[in-house]
């Protein structure tokens, strides 16, 4: 009865998380802290559930609890860092890239060796202290991403400068994770062997990093593409792709999580890759989930006290020994203050990598239990305290500022997030066919603003102006579109479901909105819906479209000389 064990747990896992999230939610306590929590009550909800499942459990009627929890975990963390992969994108952070690079080397360094003394002060050994500094160095990029998502601040200056910040330490989290496959069996560290099993790692992981990033530039761009036009095989194929990596790394004798996570560094850099992000979106709440769950449910409560005190030193050096750093580093590197304050309290948790290579460390036998717990704890406080300096950094920026605070670091207190601005007063265009290729040309030979809106990569490419790939069908890519603060909205797609969804859209925002009335059967719900004004491609050219929206008064002139 393994197997209906298995998901009876899962099933008890996911529903008492959506019970207490929901609970929560009106108490304002982030879903992150809320998942900790489901894990920590797992074993008496496990052993509640257990007689509700025919022989589950054990002779002592307690079921395997770490055992089903850890099969989970185990496919979910894998998962979650492809999902991870696929966020770190070089083209989206390429104007941070200097910031990102000396704040993220400058934070290693600092906190890795910080946090080395401060655990030999504690009275760790030289062995345990390696492992805990390591632990405090790396930031969470899953918590980051999820948090700024939900306050629609990841496109920010501050959230592209924090996820540049995380490409650079996932650098040196596949250089960490790469040793420690290269040590191999604790018991047997003379020099020969551990050199080659170093050598042996390495060539390994350069085998695999390389073959990531030659397959991303030369391999799967086009078949990629063409799977984007149908969302199952792109989700398919993707997936596929993440497992080949988990295959190949366990050849080569490296961890199955560095593999998914270089899968995802590669398909991240893909055209298609936004679309794609937004298609497994969904798979992200739930290994989210997932993993925060089974984090809290292998704590071991009663080994980490051993360690209390430690660990509320370890937390504070982190919460706080962090962001000055960060604060110190990017008011250097030409920002102002209020950027520099945002992202400096974004980055202060320990990271989902933090637990992974703790989890390595102690399956090798170079920690203890004890010493694994305590990292875990660190990353719960850490990773709780943070949640809510995130959600509410503005407020505690204002707060700092009033008091005081950042005066020592000498920063800018003008604004510096124009360049992150949303768009305003633009005209959103979606579906790039003959016509809509051609509106989007005249509207830009007239000085409008616009942004193009398609799920063909190439075709986005024929075209001036700003860009989105995806489906209007998505929210989240209207939202991100900016709709609500756009002049007029214009689809000249042939799908009638998609050009409907648009047009209520737009009508629900008070935006102005043009549809193609392709065919007679579409023009009775186009007329319920209370379009601006139907496209008639038959009876216009797009010249003469844009004019007859103008004479209408339903697309305002551009300033510019008529």
């Amino acid at each position: 009865m393994e197997g209906t064990f298995l998901v009876t747990s899962l099933g008890v896992m996911i529903v008492a998380a959506a019970v207490l999230v929901l609970l929560f939610q009106r108490i304002h306590i982030p879903a992150i802290i809320t998942y900790i929590l489901v894990g920590l009550l797992l074993d008496p909800l496990l052993n509640w559930a257990a007689p509700l499942v025919t022989g589950m459990g054990d002779s002592t009627g307690s079921p395997a609890i770490p055992d089903t929890v850890g099969v989970i975990g185990e496919i979910g963390i894998a998962l979650l860092l492809f999902i991870v992969g696929l966020e770190l994108t070089l083209e989206k952070i390429r104007d941070v890239g200097r910031v990102a690079l000396f704040a993220g080397i400058g934070q290693v360094v600092f906190t890795a060796v910080g946090g080395f003394f401060i655990s030999l002060l504690l009275g760790f050994d030289v062995i345990e202290s390696i492992f805990l500094a390591t632990a405090l160095t790396f930031s969470s990029t899953v918590v980051v991403v999820k948090l700024l998502d939900q306050k629609k601040e990841l496109d920010s200056l501050y959230g592209r400068i924090a996820v540049g910040i995380f490409l650079v330490q996932d650098l040196v989290v596949i250089l960490a994770l790469t040793f420690l496959a290269g040590l191999g069996n604790p018991e047997n560290l003379e020099p020969a062997a551990v050199t080659f099993g170093l050598v042996k790692a390495f060539v390994g992981m350069g085998i695999l990093l390389g073959l990531a990033l030659l397959a991303s530039r030369y391999v799967l761009a086009r078949p990629f593409e063409w799977a984007g036009r149908t969302p199952e095989m792109i989700f398919v194929w993707s997936l596929g792709w993440c497992l080949l990596f988990v295959l190949l790394a366990e050849v080569l004798g490296l961890s199955p999580e560095l593999g998914a996570f270089l899968a995802g560094i590669s398909l991240a850099q893909l055209r298609c890759s936004e679309d794609l992000r937004r298609r497994i979106h969904p798979l992200m709440n739930f290994f989210v989930a997932i993993f925060f769950i089974s984090l809290g449910a292998q704590m071991e409560l009663e080994a980490a006290s051993r360690h209390w005190a430690a660990a509320g030193w370890l937390s504070l050096f982190v919460l706080i020994g962090n962001p000055l750093i960060f604060m110190w580093i990017i008011v250097r590197c030409g920002y102002g203050e209020r950027t520099s304050f945002l992202t400096s309290v974004t980055v202060a948790q320990i990271s989902e990598f933090s637990f992974i290579f703790a989890a390595l460390g102690f399956s090798s036998g170079l920690i203890d239990e004890s010493i694994l717990s305590l990292i875990a704890t660190v990353g719960l406080v850490t990773i709780a305290l943070s949640s809510y300096m995130i959600l509410y950094n503005h407020r505690l920026y204002d707060w700092s500022r009033r008091w005081g605070i950042l005066r020592p670091f000498r920063a800018s207190a003008g604004e510096d997030e124009e360049a992150s601005q949303p768009l305003t007063q633009h005209v959103v265009v979606v579906g790039l066919n003959t016509m809509g290729r051609r509106i989007v040309r005249e509207l830009a030979e007239r000085g409008e603003e616009v942004l193009s809106i398609d799920r063909d990569p190439a075709k986005l490419a024929s075209v001036p102006g700003k860009k989105k790939l995806g489906s209007v069908e998505y929210v989240s890519v209207t939202q991100e579109a900016h709709l609500s603060r756009a002049k007029m909205g214009v689809s000249t797609l042939r799908i009638e479901d998609a050009n409907n969804v648009f047009a209520f859209r737009c009508k629900q925002l008070g935006i102005p909105v043009a549809v193609h009335g392709f065919d007679s059967s579409v023009l009775e719900e186009l007329k319920r819906l209370e379009v601006d004004f139907v496209i008639d491609s038959k009876r216009f050219g797009a010249g003469e479209i844009l004019n007859e929206l103008e004479k209408r008064g339903i697309l305002k002139r551009c300033g510019r000389s008529p």
